[in-house]
Protein backbone atom coordinates (compact mmCIF):
# COMPACT_ATOMS: atom_id res chain seq x y z
CA UNK A 1 0.00 0.00 0.00
CA UNK A 2 1.37 3.41 -0.94
CA UNK A 3 1.95 6.13 1.58
CA UNK A 4 -0.61 8.89 2.11
CA UNK A 5 0.53 12.40 1.29
CA UNK A 6 0.82 14.37 4.51
CA UNK A 7 -1.52 17.33 5.00
CA UNK A 8 1.52 19.37 6.02
CA UNK A 9 3.04 18.82 2.58
CA UNK A 10 -0.11 20.19 0.93
CA UNK A 11 0.28 23.32 3.07
CA UNK A 12 3.93 23.54 2.07
CA UNK A 13 2.93 23.27 -1.59
CA UNK A 14 0.57 26.26 -1.40
CA UNK A 15 3.26 28.34 0.31
CA UNK A 16 5.87 27.15 -2.16
CA UNK A 17 3.83 27.97 -5.29
CA UNK A 18 3.20 31.49 -4.00
CA UNK A 19 6.92 31.97 -3.42
CA UNK A 20 8.47 30.12 -6.38
CA UNK A 21 5.84 29.62 -9.06
CA UNK A 22 4.05 26.59 -10.48
CA UNK A 23 6.99 25.05 -12.35
CA UNK A 24 9.37 24.92 -9.41
CA UNK A 25 6.55 23.77 -7.12
CA UNK A 26 5.82 20.86 -9.46
CA UNK A 27 9.42 19.67 -9.33
CA UNK A 28 9.67 20.18 -5.58
CA UNK A 29 6.47 18.23 -4.84
CA UNK A 30 7.38 15.47 -7.29
CA UNK A 31 10.74 15.02 -5.61
CA UNK A 32 9.22 15.23 -2.14
CA UNK A 33 6.72 12.48 -2.95
CA UNK A 34 9.48 10.27 -4.30
CA UNK A 35 11.52 10.78 -1.12
CA UNK A 36 8.56 9.97 1.14
CA UNK A 37 7.69 6.87 -0.84
CA UNK A 38 11.27 5.67 -0.47
CA UNK A 39 11.60 6.59 3.21
CA UNK A 40 11.90 3.24 4.97
CA UNK A 41 13.79 4.58 7.98
CA UNK A 42 13.15 2.95 11.34
CA UNK A 43 14.65 4.11 14.61
CA UNK A 44 16.17 1.13 16.38
CA UNK A 45 16.29 1.58 20.17
CA UNK A 46 19.32 0.27 22.01
CA UNK A 47 19.10 -3.08 23.76
CA UNK A 48 18.80 -3.28 27.52
CA UNK A 49 22.22 -4.93 27.58
CA UNK A 50 23.81 -1.98 25.75
CA UNK A 51 22.06 0.53 28.00
CA UNK A 52 23.42 -1.22 31.08
CA UNK A 53 26.89 -1.30 29.56
CA UNK A 54 26.77 2.46 28.99
CA UNK A 55 25.70 3.09 32.60
CA UNK A 56 28.73 1.16 33.85
CA UNK A 57 31.20 2.51 31.30
CA UNK A 58 30.09 6.11 31.86
CA UNK A 59 31.38 5.99 35.44
CA UNK A 60 34.90 6.60 34.13
CA UNK A 61 33.92 10.04 32.83
CA UNK A 62 33.77 13.15 35.00
CA UNK A 63 32.19 15.51 32.44
CA UNK A 64 29.06 17.33 33.62
CA UNK A 65 26.40 18.58 31.21
CA UNK A 66 23.94 21.44 31.64
CA UNK A 67 20.80 20.85 29.56
CA UNK A 68 19.09 24.15 28.77
CA UNK A 69 15.34 24.11 28.12
CA UNK A 70 13.34 27.33 27.61
CA UNK A 71 9.70 26.41 28.25
CA UNK A 72 6.48 28.20 27.38
CA UNK A 73 3.00 26.75 27.97
CA UNK A 74 4.31 23.31 27.05
CA UNK A 75 1.69 20.59 26.64
CA UNK A 76 1.91 18.18 29.56
CA UNK A 77 2.46 15.09 27.43
CA UNK A 78 5.33 16.75 25.55
CA UNK A 79 6.84 18.17 28.72
CA UNK A 80 6.80 14.82 30.49
CA UNK A 81 8.28 13.08 27.48
CA UNK A 82 11.11 15.61 27.38
CA UNK A 83 11.77 15.36 31.12
CA UNK A 84 11.64 11.56 31.08
CA UNK A 85 14.04 11.40 28.14
CA UNK A 86 16.63 13.41 30.07
CA UNK A 87 16.15 11.55 33.35
CA UNK A 88 16.48 8.23 31.48
CA UNK A 89 19.99 9.01 30.23
CA UNK A 90 22.51 6.22 30.67
CA UNK A 91 25.00 8.94 31.64
CA UNK A 92 23.73 10.70 34.74
CA UNK A 93 26.13 13.56 35.39
CA UNK A 94 23.95 16.45 34.30
CA UNK A 95 21.67 19.25 35.41
CA UNK A 96 18.45 20.06 33.60
CA UNK A 97 17.67 23.78 33.74
CA UNK A 98 14.15 24.86 32.77
CA UNK A 99 13.52 28.55 32.22
CA UNK A 100 9.73 28.85 32.23
CA UNK A 101 8.21 31.94 30.63
CA UNK A 102 4.62 30.64 30.78
CA UNK A 103 1.77 32.81 31.96
CA UNK A 104 -0.01 29.81 33.48
CA UNK A 105 1.27 27.39 36.12
CA UNK A 106 0.95 24.26 33.98
CA UNK A 107 4.69 23.74 33.42
CA UNK A 108 5.52 24.35 37.08
CA UNK A 109 2.82 21.94 38.23
CA UNK A 110 4.21 19.16 36.06
CA UNK A 111 7.79 19.78 37.16
CA UNK A 112 6.73 19.66 40.82
CA UNK A 113 5.73 16.01 40.35
CA UNK A 114 9.41 15.14 39.76
CA UNK A 115 11.71 14.79 42.76
CA UNK A 116 15.03 14.47 40.95
CA UNK A 117 17.40 17.11 42.33
CA UNK A 118 19.13 17.42 38.98
CA UNK A 119 16.13 19.40 37.70
CA UNK A 120 16.50 23.15 38.28
CA UNK A 121 13.26 25.02 37.65
CA UNK A 122 13.35 28.79 37.20
CA UNK A 123 10.17 30.83 36.73
CA UNK A 124 10.83 33.90 34.59
CA UNK A 125 9.16 37.21 35.33
CA UNK A 126 8.34 37.85 31.71
CA UNK A 127 8.52 36.17 28.33
CA UNK A 128 11.34 38.15 26.74
CA UNK A 129 11.78 35.85 23.75
CA UNK A 130 13.56 32.57 23.12
CA UNK A 131 17.09 34.02 23.24
CA UNK A 132 16.62 36.04 26.42
CA UNK A 133 14.82 33.12 28.07
CA UNK A 134 17.61 30.71 27.15
CA UNK A 135 20.17 33.19 28.50
CA UNK A 136 18.34 33.02 31.82
CA UNK A 137 18.80 29.25 31.88
CA UNK A 138 22.42 29.60 30.77
CA UNK A 139 23.13 31.96 33.64
CA UNK A 140 22.56 29.12 36.14
CA UNK A 141 24.60 26.53 34.23
CA UNK A 142 27.54 24.95 36.06
CA UNK A 143 28.37 22.03 33.76
CA UNK A 144 31.48 21.60 31.62
CA UNK A 145 29.29 21.62 28.52
CA UNK A 146 25.82 23.00 27.80
CA UNK A 147 23.32 21.20 25.56
CA UNK A 148 20.30 22.79 23.86
CA UNK A 149 16.97 20.97 24.03
CA UNK A 150 13.57 22.24 22.89
CA UNK A 151 10.73 21.86 25.37
CA UNK A 152 8.70 19.52 23.12
CA UNK A 153 11.54 17.32 21.79
CA UNK A 154 13.31 14.31 23.30
CA UNK A 155 16.80 12.91 23.64
CA UNK A 156 17.67 9.29 22.99
CA UNK A 157 18.82 7.42 26.15
CA UNK A 158 22.44 7.34 24.98
CA UNK A 159 22.73 11.04 24.03
CA UNK A 160 24.86 12.24 26.93
CA UNK A 161 26.90 9.04 27.10
CA UNK A 162 27.89 9.40 23.44
CA UNK A 163 28.77 13.06 24.01
CA UNK A 164 30.89 12.25 27.08
CA UNK A 165 32.64 9.37 25.31
CA UNK A 166 33.46 11.58 22.32
CA UNK A 167 34.83 14.36 24.55
CA UNK A 168 37.01 11.81 26.36
CA UNK A 169 38.39 10.42 23.08
CA UNK A 170 39.49 13.88 22.02
CA UNK A 171 40.90 14.65 25.47
CA UNK A 172 43.13 11.59 25.07
CA UNK A 173 44.58 13.35 22.01
CA UNK A 174 45.00 16.62 23.98
CA UNK A 175 42.12 18.28 22.12
CA UNK A 176 39.50 20.15 24.12
CA UNK A 177 36.33 20.08 22.07
CA UNK A 178 34.35 23.32 21.96
CA UNK A 179 31.27 22.09 20.09
CA UNK A 180 29.70 18.70 19.33
CA UNK A 181 26.62 17.71 17.38
CA UNK A 182 24.82 14.51 16.42
CA UNK A 183 22.48 13.14 13.80
CA UNK A 184 18.74 13.49 14.39
CA UNK A 185 15.36 12.34 13.15
CA UNK A 186 11.73 13.40 13.45
CA UNK A 187 8.96 11.76 15.43
CA UNK A 188 5.22 12.21 15.29
CA UNK A 189 3.14 13.85 18.00
CA UNK A 190 2.69 10.62 19.95
CA UNK A 191 6.30 9.54 19.42
CA UNK A 192 5.24 6.33 17.70
CA UNK A 193 6.72 6.67 14.23
CA UNK A 194 10.07 8.10 13.21
CA UNK A 195 11.11 9.48 9.85
CA UNK A 196 13.41 11.82 7.91
CA UNK A 197 16.65 10.81 9.53
CA UNK A 198 19.26 13.56 9.11
CA UNK A 199 22.67 11.98 8.66
CA UNK A 200 25.07 14.88 8.84
CA UNK A 201 28.61 15.38 7.56
CA UNK A 202 31.55 16.32 9.73
CA UNK A 203 32.14 20.05 10.05
CA UNK A 204 31.63 21.57 6.61
CA UNK A 205 32.01 25.34 6.78
CA UNK A 206 30.52 26.16 3.40
CA UNK A 207 27.54 23.86 3.93
CA UNK A 208 26.96 25.59 7.28
CA UNK A 209 26.86 28.88 5.38
CA UNK A 210 23.81 27.57 3.49
CA UNK A 211 21.76 26.09 6.36
CA UNK A 212 21.88 25.10 10.00
CA UNK A 213 22.62 21.46 9.30
CA UNK A 214 24.19 21.14 12.79
CA UNK A 215 20.85 21.83 14.51
CA UNK A 216 20.11 19.07 17.10
CA UNK A 217 21.67 17.74 19.33
CA UNK A 218 24.20 20.54 19.80
CA UNK A 219 26.49 20.74 22.82
CA UNK A 220 28.91 23.64 23.41
CA UNK A 221 31.62 24.27 25.99
CA UNK A 222 29.72 26.05 28.75
CA UNK A 223 32.22 28.84 29.33
CA UNK A 224 32.33 29.66 25.60
CA UNK A 225 28.55 29.66 25.34
CA UNK A 226 28.24 31.97 28.34
CA UNK A 227 30.73 34.35 26.73
CA UNK A 228 28.76 34.39 23.47
CA UNK A 229 25.20 34.23 24.79
CA UNK A 230 22.07 34.21 22.65
CA UNK A 231 21.02 37.29 20.68
CA UNK A 232 17.39 38.38 20.57
CA UNK A 233 17.94 39.90 17.12
CA UNK A 234 18.21 36.31 15.88
CA UNK A 235 15.20 34.88 17.73
CA UNK A 236 13.94 31.89 15.78
CA UNK A 237 17.42 31.11 14.48
CA UNK A 238 19.26 31.57 17.77
CA UNK A 239 20.89 28.12 17.62
CA UNK A 240 22.14 28.80 14.09
CA UNK A 241 23.48 32.18 15.15
CA UNK A 242 25.31 30.63 18.10
CA UNK A 243 26.82 27.86 15.95
CA UNK A 244 28.14 30.44 13.48
CA UNK A 245 29.56 32.62 16.24
CA UNK A 246 31.22 29.59 17.85
CA UNK A 247 32.93 28.87 14.53
CA UNK A 248 33.92 32.52 14.14
CA UNK A 249 35.40 32.63 17.64
CA UNK A 250 37.38 29.43 17.03
CA UNK A 251 38.97 30.96 13.94
CA UNK A 252 40.44 33.58 16.25
CA UNK A 253 41.13 37.23 15.59
CA UNK A 254 42.71 36.63 12.18
CA UNK A 255 39.79 37.43 9.94
CA UNK A 256 40.57 35.34 6.87
CA UNK A 257 42.87 32.33 7.34
CA UNK A 258 45.17 31.55 4.40
CA UNK A 259 44.71 27.79 4.79
CA UNK A 260 42.07 25.43 6.10
CA UNK A 261 42.08 25.32 9.91
CA UNK A 262 41.02 22.22 11.82
CA UNK A 263 38.61 23.35 14.52
CA UNK A 264 37.82 21.53 17.79
CA UNK A 265 34.33 20.55 16.64
CA UNK A 266 33.11 16.95 16.51
CA UNK A 267 30.22 15.19 14.80
CA UNK A 268 28.75 12.03 16.34
CA UNK A 269 27.21 9.95 13.52
CA UNK A 270 24.33 8.61 15.63
CA UNK A 271 20.74 9.76 16.07
CA UNK A 272 20.67 11.25 19.55
CA UNK A 273 17.71 13.62 19.17
CA UNK A 274 14.07 13.20 18.15
CA UNK A 275 12.57 16.41 16.74
CA UNK A 276 8.83 16.30 17.34
CA UNK A 277 6.60 17.18 14.39
CA UNK A 278 3.30 18.87 15.16
CA UNK A 279 1.25 21.65 13.60
CA UNK A 280 3.12 24.48 15.33
CA UNK A 281 6.63 23.08 14.99
CA UNK A 282 9.08 24.21 12.31
CA UNK A 283 9.80 20.57 11.48
CA UNK A 284 6.19 19.97 10.41
CA UNK A 285 5.27 23.38 9.00
CA UNK A 286 8.29 25.49 8.02
CA UNK A 287 6.08 28.35 6.84
CA UNK A 288 4.79 28.74 10.43
CA UNK A 289 8.04 30.48 11.35
CA UNK A 290 9.04 32.62 8.41
CA UNK A 291 10.60 35.07 10.85
CA UNK A 292 13.08 32.34 11.83
CA UNK A 293 14.45 32.13 8.30
CA UNK A 294 14.83 35.89 8.10
CA UNK A 295 16.72 35.70 11.39
CA UNK A 296 18.96 33.00 9.92
CA UNK A 297 19.78 35.32 7.04
CA UNK A 298 20.77 38.04 9.52
CA UNK A 299 22.98 35.58 11.40
CA UNK A 300 24.79 34.69 8.16
CA UNK A 301 25.25 38.33 7.23
CA UNK A 302 26.74 39.00 10.65
CA UNK A 303 29.12 36.06 10.24
CA UNK A 304 30.38 37.42 6.93
CA UNK A 305 30.95 40.87 8.45
CA UNK A 306 32.76 39.40 11.45
CA UNK A 307 35.18 37.57 9.17
CA UNK A 308 35.76 40.52 6.84
CA UNK A 309 34.04 38.72 3.95
CA UNK A 310 32.21 40.72 1.30
CA UNK A 311 29.10 38.95 0.09
CA UNK A 312 25.33 38.94 -0.04
CA UNK A 313 22.97 36.34 1.44
CA UNK A 314 19.75 35.33 -0.30
CA UNK A 315 16.97 32.84 0.44
CA UNK A 316 16.85 29.71 -1.71
CA UNK A 317 13.60 28.13 -2.86
CA UNK A 318 13.44 25.88 0.20
CA UNK A 319 12.78 27.60 3.52
CA UNK A 320 15.75 27.77 5.83
CA UNK A 321 18.33 27.40 3.05
CA UNK A 322 20.52 30.21 1.78
CA UNK A 323 23.08 31.17 -0.81
CA UNK A 324 26.14 33.35 -0.26
CA UNK A 325 27.42 35.24 -3.28
CA UNK A 326 30.87 36.68 -2.67
CA UNK A 327 32.06 39.91 -4.29
CA UNK A 328 33.49 39.67 -6.88
CA UNK A 329 33.82 35.90 -6.34
CA UNK A 330 34.59 33.30 -3.69
CA UNK A 331 38.25 32.83 -4.60
CA UNK A 332 39.07 36.51 -4.21
CA UNK A 333 37.36 36.65 -0.79
CA UNK A 334 38.58 33.39 0.67
CA UNK A 335 42.35 32.68 0.51
CA UNK A 336 41.68 29.33 2.22
CA UNK A 337 39.76 28.20 -0.90
CA UNK A 338 41.86 27.22 -3.94
CA UNK A 339 39.26 25.52 -6.16
CA UNK A 340 35.57 26.05 -6.88
CA UNK A 341 33.87 23.30 -8.86
CA UNK A 342 30.42 22.89 -10.38
CA UNK A 343 28.13 20.15 -11.57
CA UNK A 344 28.26 18.14 -14.80
CA UNK A 345 25.02 17.33 -16.61
CA UNK A 346 24.37 14.69 -19.25
CA UNK A 347 22.08 14.97 -22.28
CA UNK A 348 19.04 14.10 -20.15
CA UNK A 349 19.79 17.01 -17.78
CA UNK A 350 20.79 14.66 -14.99
CA UNK A 351 23.83 15.10 -12.78
CA UNK A 352 26.63 12.85 -13.97
CA UNK A 353 29.46 14.24 -11.88
CA UNK A 354 31.14 17.35 -10.57
CA UNK A 355 31.45 16.56 -6.87
CA UNK A 356 32.94 13.33 -5.60
CA UNK A 357 34.15 11.52 -2.50
CA UNK A 358 37.92 11.43 -2.04
CA UNK A 359 38.12 8.13 -3.92
CA UNK A 360 36.18 9.39 -6.93
CA UNK A 361 32.59 8.29 -6.24
CA UNK A 362 30.16 10.80 -7.76
CA UNK A 363 27.65 12.41 -5.40
CA UNK A 364 24.09 13.19 -6.55
CA UNK A 365 24.65 11.10 -9.70
CA UNK A 366 21.48 10.57 -11.74
CA UNK A 367 19.57 13.35 -9.99
CA UNK A 368 17.53 15.54 -12.34
CA UNK A 369 18.89 19.07 -12.48
CA UNK A 370 15.73 20.61 -10.96
CA UNK A 371 15.81 18.27 -7.95
CA UNK A 372 17.69 19.17 -4.78
CA UNK A 373 18.33 15.70 -3.35
CA UNK A 374 18.74 14.50 0.21
CA UNK A 375 18.40 17.41 2.65
CA UNK A 376 18.57 19.68 -0.44
CA UNK A 377 22.34 19.22 -0.52
CA UNK A 378 22.51 18.91 -4.30
CA UNK A 379 21.40 22.56 -4.46
CA UNK A 380 23.79 23.84 -1.80
CA UNK A 381 27.30 25.24 -1.79
CA UNK A 382 29.55 23.00 0.26
CA UNK A 383 33.13 22.07 0.92
CA UNK A 384 34.14 19.06 -1.17
CA UNK A 385 36.92 16.52 -1.08
CA UNK A 386 37.02 16.45 -4.86
CA UNK A 387 35.50 18.31 -7.81
CA UNK A 388 35.85 17.84 -11.56
CA UNK A 389 38.41 19.88 -13.48
CA UNK A 390 35.96 20.08 -16.41
CA UNK A 391 33.87 22.58 -14.46
CA UNK A 392 36.07 24.54 -12.11
CA UNK A 393 37.74 27.82 -11.28
CA UNK A 394 41.12 27.82 -9.55
CA UNK A 395 43.35 30.17 -7.61
CA UNK A 396 46.85 30.80 -8.94
CA UNK A 397 48.24 28.32 -6.39
CA UNK A 398 45.91 25.60 -7.68
CA UNK A 399 46.68 26.51 -11.29
CA UNK A 400 50.36 25.88 -10.65
CA UNK A 401 49.59 22.50 -9.10
CA UNK A 402 47.69 21.45 -12.22
CA UNK A 403 50.35 22.83 -14.56
CA UNK A 404 52.99 20.74 -12.82
CA UNK A 405 50.78 17.64 -13.12
CA UNK A 406 49.89 17.95 -16.82
CA UNK A 407 53.08 19.65 -18.00
CA UNK A 408 51.09 22.30 -19.85
CA UNK A 409 50.06 25.92 -19.17
CA UNK A 410 46.75 26.41 -17.37
CA UNK A 411 44.27 27.86 -19.87
CA UNK A 412 41.36 30.00 -18.68
CA UNK A 413 38.21 30.17 -20.77
CA UNK A 414 37.79 33.83 -21.84
CA UNK A 415 34.01 33.72 -21.41
CA UNK A 416 33.44 31.80 -18.19
CA UNK A 417 36.77 32.20 -16.42
CA UNK A 418 36.80 28.44 -15.84
CA UNK A 419 39.57 26.00 -16.69
CA UNK A 420 39.54 25.54 -20.48
CA UNK A 421 40.12 21.78 -20.36
CA UNK A 422 39.05 21.15 -23.96
CA UNK A 423 41.73 23.52 -25.20
CA UNK A 424 44.69 21.64 -23.75
CA UNK A 425 43.70 18.10 -22.74
CA UNK A 426 42.85 14.97 -24.69
CA UNK A 427 39.10 14.36 -24.57
CA UNK A 428 39.67 10.60 -24.12
CA UNK A 429 41.69 10.90 -20.92
CA UNK A 430 40.41 9.79 -17.51
CA UNK A 431 39.24 13.17 -16.19
CA UNK A 432 37.90 11.76 -12.94
CA UNK A 433 41.25 10.20 -12.05
CA UNK A 434 43.12 13.38 -12.99
CA UNK A 435 40.64 15.39 -10.89
CA UNK A 436 41.15 13.03 -7.97
CA UNK A 437 44.95 13.38 -8.02
CA UNK A 438 44.72 17.15 -8.52
CA UNK A 439 42.29 17.69 -5.64
CA UNK A 440 44.31 15.44 -3.40
CA UNK A 441 47.36 17.65 -3.93
CA UNK A 442 45.30 20.79 -3.33
CA UNK A 443 44.06 19.42 -0.02
CA UNK A 444 47.55 18.24 0.94
CA UNK A 445 48.71 21.84 0.64
CA UNK A 446 46.04 22.88 3.15
CA UNK A 447 43.45 24.51 0.89
CA UNK A 448 39.70 24.06 0.78
CA UNK A 449 37.77 22.91 -2.26
CA UNK A 450 34.20 24.21 -2.62
CA UNK A 451 31.41 22.89 -4.81
CA UNK A 452 28.90 25.39 -6.18
CA UNK A 453 25.90 23.83 -8.02
CA UNK A 454 25.15 27.13 -9.78
CA UNK A 455 28.20 26.38 -11.97
CA UNK A 456 27.02 23.92 -14.62
CA UNK A 457 28.70 22.23 -17.57
CA UNK A 458 26.96 19.94 -20.05
CA UNK A 459 29.07 17.02 -21.25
Amino acid sequence: MGKIIKRSNIKKAFHYVKKNGVRQTWYAMKERMQIEMADDYTYEPLSDLELKRQVQDGERFSIKFSILVPAFETKEEYLRAMLDSVLSQTYGKFELILADASESNQVEQVVETYEDKRILYRRLRQNAGISANTNQALMYATGDYAGLLDHDDVLTPDALYEMAACIARYEAKDIELQMLYSDEDKCDERQISYSEVHKKPDLNLDLLLTNNYICHFMVIKRQLLQELGFRSVCDGAQDYDVALRVISSLFGKGRRPDKKVDLPVAHIPRVLYHWRSHSQSTSENPASKQYAYDAGKRALEDFLRSRGLKGTVSHLRHLGFYRVDFQPDLLSNRPDVAVVGGRLLDKKNKITGGIYTADGKALYQGLYKEFSGYMHRAALQQEAEMVDIRCMKASRQAEMILEEMIGLPYLQHPGTGRFDWSGCLNENMDFVELSRRFCEKVREQGYRIVWDPSMTESI
